[in-house]
């Protein structure tokens, strides 16, 4: 058993600087001790995928980070796990306790079937690990071991941590709350005269190349982003649907100084909805959150989604958003991407159906997107 301090001040020195996670009480003395320490940064997500995706972004842009969570929500990063950091080779690490270990401690029995198969989903998922280490002059060498294998062969790495590895840590201090703004509905936009390339196109000559990032969701908003204009500045999602406004907050809580757009679609931005509960608290004044809203899942055959009863502007508002705009036009938006001040925005953009014939997808390589868009985030620091 060791203490919480030593293995967080040990990863400190190894250069990882967020956390982010889902609480697991195997791991109430590492949340309470990162939570407490001044140095160190958690970001508590609202599910293990966002974690994940948060993580990534967080290492896109130069600060290691690790994701942690119970092994019992280990299925909910199974997709980012295997269509994010590993289609990008993104080496993130993680922590997953070993609920229900066979022939460990009684646990509950949801945590049965998991607690056997913990590992061996891990090894499917090609993500090395080995288990947590409990005596303090093993947590350097563990730590240098996920490193070393995290650069070379830019993956995941994983510890495996069974119950009583880490004393207990009381928490001293707590997430404060961040009252919202008030939000009187605002008009409802007209209806939408732009096509998603409308808008892109109008993003790009928006941004400054040389600046700002930009994060766009999976599907045809990434292939048509590319088809308008291939830029290092561009992070095209793969797969890891929903997951492109956590990478783009982790994005921005690395690099505060830099802007970043995160282009979101309404079908993503449903399946993984908590991830603004998340943006909205942290709150990051450089992050640019706008959601390409056509009604349906055009990527995958034009099937509807339920945007057409939701008001993404309430939810945004009812998150902490702090400056919430609708538009329908490619003017409408390029007001919106003006300065207007610090503070965390989001814009729902209403776009008509339709595609380009003949959409190409990327040239490049995801694991080439991703190198390159790291070696601009450096560089451009």
């Amino acid at each position: 058993m060791i203490d919480a301090d030593l293995f967080v001040n040990t990863a400190r020195d190894c250069g990882f600087g967020l956390w982010s996670g889902v609480p697991c009480s195997y791991l109430t003395p590492f949340i309470n001790y990162v939570i407490d320490a001044p140095d160190s940064q958690y970001v508590p997500a609202a599910n293990e995928g966002d974690a994940v995706a948060i993580a990534a972004g967080s290492r896109l842009a130069g600060v290691p980070a690790i994701a942690l969570f119970q092994n019992s929500g280990l299925g909910n990063a199974v997709n980012p796990l295997t269509s994010l950091t590993h289609t990008c080779r993104i080496p993130i690490l993680v922590i997953a306790t070993l609920r229900g270990e066979p022939g460990g401690p009684r646990d509950e029995p949801q945590h049965t079937l998991m607690g056997g198969i913990t590992t061996s989903l891990l090894e499917l998922m090609e993500i090395p690990w080995e288990y947590f280490p409990v005596e303090a002059r093993a947590v350097p060498a563990a730590l240098g071991r996920a490193l070393a294998l995290m650069d070379r062969h830019r993956s995941p790495y994983a510890f495996v941590m069974r119950k009583g590895s880490v004393r207990p840590h009381a928490l001293r201090t707590g997430l404060d709350p961040r009252p919202v703004k008030a939000y009187s509905n605002a008009p409802a936009a007209a209806p939408a005269e732009a096509t998603r390339g409308d808008l892109l196109r109008v993003v790009q000559a928006s941004v400054d190349p040389t600046r700002d990032a930009i994060v766009a969701t999976t599907g045809f908003t990434g292939r048509e982003l590319y088809a308008c204009s291939d830029r290092e500045n561009q992070f095209y999602m793969v797969g890891s649907m929903g997951c492109g406004s956590s990478l783009g907050l982790g994005l921005a809580l690395a690099q505060p100084q830099r802007r970043v757009i995160v282009l979101d679609g309404d079908g993503a931005a449903l399946m993984r909805l908590g991830a603004l509960t998340t943006i909205g608290y942290q709150r990051p004044a450089n992050l640019v959150h706008i959601l390409l809203d056509n009604t349906m899942h055009e990527s995958t055959g034009g099937q509807g989604t339920v945007s057409h009863s939701i008001d993404f502007c309430a939810l945004a508002a009812a998150c902490g958003y702090q400056r919430i705009l609708r538009v329908a036009t490619a003017d409408a938006l390029r007001q919106a991407l003006r300065p207007a001040g610090a503070g965390l925005c989001f814009v729902h953009a209403k776009i008509k159906p339709g595609t380009p014939n003949d959409l190409p997808r990327p040239a490049i390589a995801p694991p080439e997107v991703a190198a390159r868009f790291e070696a601009f985030l450096g560089r451009t620091q």
